[in-house]
């Protein structure tokens, strides 16, 4: 009996219309990175598993697919180490590699690898698959495209404002409006852990304060409790949980919470110019938003902090994200070079568009005309004229067989081709086409130019 088949779940099949769609989207993204200065780079889909463990905290550690050693992988692996199921020791003795989780901590590895080929500050986009072995869900999977640009090699903050602008741009050319770039600074979580005096619980603070929108204010005091963060420190945090008014309003309050903090002082100054410098330029149709409680889970991030939240009627998680690193390459021997990027994501930008309606009409045409193929002599007669419409980039194609009449024209509706040439005896002898437009049902006949002005 043949085997069903069936493909992982957290992937995915795409149609010719599917993929018609997301390539208008990276195409879109594509042509801003270049109109941003940004240069592509590719790195390998898996890495060496020492590159990426360690470099996304515990819970994202968890999340990246392992590939087995080729050949006999349990040879390396002793009695004693076997019998105790310890899967994490294992792991290192049966798994040297790894599917890459992101493309920054690729891109800082690439950094470090050719820094002497490369002119700092150095500004990057990368389109490429990553994977996480996470639990599939709407918006989520576990094969997926990011779009990424980064800058290296400069700490200057007119990067973050570049990269807000770059934001709104392709959202704008998207016509994806309302969406909302929320921004924080770690400097500024770091210094309200200082101050309700938590500094040590970081890491498990920020985590816990990311999870707001999704569990709710009682659901963050019962983590930062279970984390070991004391009754005093959340009651002095309590402010955050409904923190509320225009940017130049929360910045204020930030200022007085954080006036004893010099690291906290900092991420406000920053973010200050940050916003007040945007407010000047003016975005077409995103809005910025300053939300203290956005931490990010990744562990690499320094000062400020990017997400992008798709517009209100839409229910669906971040469709981007991102931040300053300026430590990252250092893991790798690289000392001082600062970097900040930004992602898109966009198999949720699909679904956004797709919920709203957003993709043009014609990002789904493909070919424009098919010719009926009423035998070879009309066949080859059909085949001249489709290579010179091909000349001029007009898609065309001919039915291979010469079927039933029925057929062909049941084969152009079935893939919304918008116009049917028919070619017989009579259309050969005048040099003449006869044309059916498929949607009003008229058909004319004409000459070559004319075909060819109708299909442009």
């Amino acid at each position: 009996m043949a085997q069903k088949p069936s493909i992982p779940k957290g992937t995915r099949d795409f149609s010719p219309v599917e993929v018609a769609k997301r390539g208008y989207i990276m195409d879109t993204i594509k042509e801003q990175f270049k109109l941003f200065g940004f240069q592509p780079i590719e790195t390998p889909s898996f890495e060496n598993s020492e590159t990426l463990m360690g470099k996304y905290g515990e819970e994202g550690d968890r999340l990246i697919f392992k590939i087995l050693n080729s050949g006999d992988y349990l040879k390396k692996v002793d009695e004693t180490l076997y019998q105790a199921k310890d899967s994490t020791k294992m792991t290192a003795k049966i798994s040297e590699k790894a599917l890459r989780y992101d493309l920054t901590v690729p891109f800082a590895r690439y950094v470090v690898q050719h820094q002497n080929e490369i002119d700092f500050p150095f500004k990057r986009y990368q389109i490429q698959p990553v994977w996480r072995a996470d639990r599939p869900q709407k918006g989520r999977f576990r094969e997926f495209y990011q779009c990424d640009a980064d800058v290296v090699g400069s700490t200057s903050l007119w990067q973050e404002i570049d990269l807000i602008q770059l934001y709104d741009k392709v959202f704008t050319k998207l016509n994806l409006q309302g969406v909302t770039i929320k921004i924080n600074n770690r400097k500024i979580l770091s210094g309200i852990a200082e101050v309700i005096g938590a500094s040590d619980k970081l890491i498990d603070f920020t985590v816990a304060l990311d999870k707001l929108d999704k569990i709710g204010e009682d659901g963050v005091k019962k983590e930062m409790k279970e984390k070991g963060i004391s009754d005093e420190a959340i009651e002095k945090v309590k402010p955050l949980f409904s923190f509320e008014g225009s940017t130049t309003e929360k910045i204020a309050k930030l200022k007085t919470l954080l006036a004893s903090s010099e690291e906290g002082t900092k991420g406000v100054e920053e973010l200050e110019f940050i916003t007040n410098t945007i407010n000047e330029i003016s975005l077409q149709t995103a809005n910025l938003d300053l939300d203290v409680t956005l931490a990010r889970g990744l562990n690499y991030y320094t000062g400020a902090i990017f997400e992008v939240a798709a517009p209100k009627e839409v229910k669906m998680g971040s469709i981007g994200g991102g931040g300053r690193y300026d430590d990252l390459t250092g893991i790798f021997g690289l000392k001082n070079v600062s970097g900040v990027g930004i992602s898109f994501g966009l198999d949720r930008i699909y679904l956004v568009l797709e919920e709203l309606g957003l993709f043009p009409e014609t990002v789904a045409l493909s070919t424009k005309a098919l010719f009926i193929n009423f035998g070879d002599k009309e066949a080859l007669y059909c085949a001249k004229t489709i290579i010179k419409l091909r000349s001029e980039g007009i898609i065309a194609e001919l039915y291979p067989d010469s079927a039933k009449m029925k057929k062909q024209m049941g084969y152009a509706n079935k893939r919304a081709i918008p116009y049917v040439i028919l070619v017989g005896t009579s259309e050969i002898e005048k040099e003449t086409y006869t044309v059916k437009d498929m949607q009003s049902g008229t058909q004319n006949e004409m000459n070559f130019e004319a075909l060819k002005d109708i299909l442009l």
